[in-house]
């Protein structure tokens, strides 16, 4: 990718699920916006940004496209493992102590 965002390359925008690449796309198109009121106004200071935002934006449509008709997989959700919880002795041990303790109040 020779001009576009470093952030939005082909490849990490086939990792995001559907409704991230609609966020990303509702972003470029919101700094868009942004690019276009600063060339009106004479406040625009890099011209190849307004090219590399337009690019973005076309990307994302083209794999949000592609996933329409099949020609990309759209990604699985990943789930985070669970963490594994250690048990120590103490923590082992407690409950069997507090069951002894009631035991013999009654």
């Amino acid at each position: 990718m020779a001009i576009g965002s470093k952030e939005l390359a082909p490849a990490e925008l086939d990792t995001f699920e559907d409704s991230r690449l609609l966020e990303e796309l509702r972003k470029a198109k919101e700094e868009l916006f942004n690019l276009r009121f600063q060339s009106a106004t004479g406040q625009l200071e890099s011209h190849g940004r307004l090219r590399a935002v337009k690019r973005d934006i076309s990307r994302i449509y083209t794999i949000i496209r592609e996933r329409e008709l099949g020609i990309r997989a759209t990604p699985v959700p990943v789930e985070a493992p669970a963490k594994a919880t250690k048990k120590t002795k103490k923590a082992t041990e407690a409950p069997a102590e507090a069951v002894e303790e009631t035991e013999e109040a009654k």
